[in-house]
């Protein structure tokens, strides 16, 4: 990540942030609507790159009520922490950088409840803070929403290139085109998409490993020589990235990529090496 760039984060991400969506916003537990809301807002914590959904607590068809210490899942403990700039997706939700109580949604008589948050702040005195992970399903109008709440802020763009690209790993050439798809998506490096014939797949491990993106979809992985899911396509993707469908992009992060000649730096992301 450039200086530039995380310059540009800090000083976006480093105060409480909310706008709202305009969209009417549904969660399920279970096949139950426990969640229906027109009110609802998009809520950064300071530091987090992804907002969450806050709803009024009255559009919440379940019982609100503080969570017991420890309660919330996923806690991470704050050395882990300890200089990381903003925090991604990876940093659970019951890491709050904001002044709070930890609240769960319960469902009694289906023995499940999710995890909010309602933060001390004036412009947010009404509203609760939703963890989507522990929700089953979301929505934004009818339409299935995944990974986290989408950024109105944010986009990716697409675009395709002539400019010759090879990706190489330990000095081996493990893949070159001169037909890429170039997948922007600031503040995260450029990736590059290219077709499955030009890669070689003879050195592809598949992976069991499986992630989601609010803009793309699911990705499936595989790995390479000593690099684990270094390698992601989009079998089905949603309709924004519908143009690299198949296609297999590298994490830069962890190979050496050449664009047109010109060997790109290596940027510094959470998915570089720790």
């Amino acid at each position: 990540m450039s200086v530039k760039v995380r310059d540009l984060l800090m000083g976006e991400l480093g105060s409480l942030r909310h706008e709202p969506i305009d969209k009417r916003i549904r969660a399920q537990i279970g096949d139950r609507t426990v969640v229906d809301s027109t009110r609802a807002l998009l809520v950064w914590e300071p530091k987090r790159v992804v907002p969450q959904y806050a709803v009024p607590v009255e559009d919440i068809d379940a019982e609100t009520v503080a969570a017991q210490t420890g309660e919330q899942a996923g806690e991470v403990s704050a050395p882990q922490l300890l200089g990381r700039p903003v925090y991604d997706p990876s940093v659970p939700f019951s890491v709050h950088t904001s002044e709070g109580e930890p609240l769960s949604v319960r469902l009694p008589e289906a023995d499940r409840e999710a995890a909010a948050f309602r933060i001390s702040d004036p412009d947010l005195e009404d509203y609760v803070v939703l963890d989507f992970d522990t929700f089953d399903a979301w929505f934004e109008e009818d339409e299935r929403n995944v990974a986290h709440p989408r950024d109105p802020f944010h986009r990716i763009d697409i675009v395709h290139s002539s400019r010759p690209v090879r990706v190489e790993l330990g000095g081996e050439t493990v893949a070159e085109s001169s037909s890429a798809a170039f997948l922007f998506e600031p503040p995260l490096p450029v990736r590059y998409y290219l077709p499955p014939e030009h890669v070689r797949q003879d050195l592809l491990r598949p992976s069991e490993k499986t992630t989601f993106c609010a803009y793309k979809g699911q990705a499936t992985y595989w790995s390479l020589g000593d690099e684990d899911d270094l390698v992601w396509t989009y079998l089905e993707p949603l309709r924004d990235a519908a143009e690299v469908r198949g296609r297999l992009a590298f994490f830069n992060e962890r190979v050496d990529i050449v664009v047109d000649g010109e060997p790109l730096e290596r940027p510094v992301t959470p998915w570089s090496k720790r």
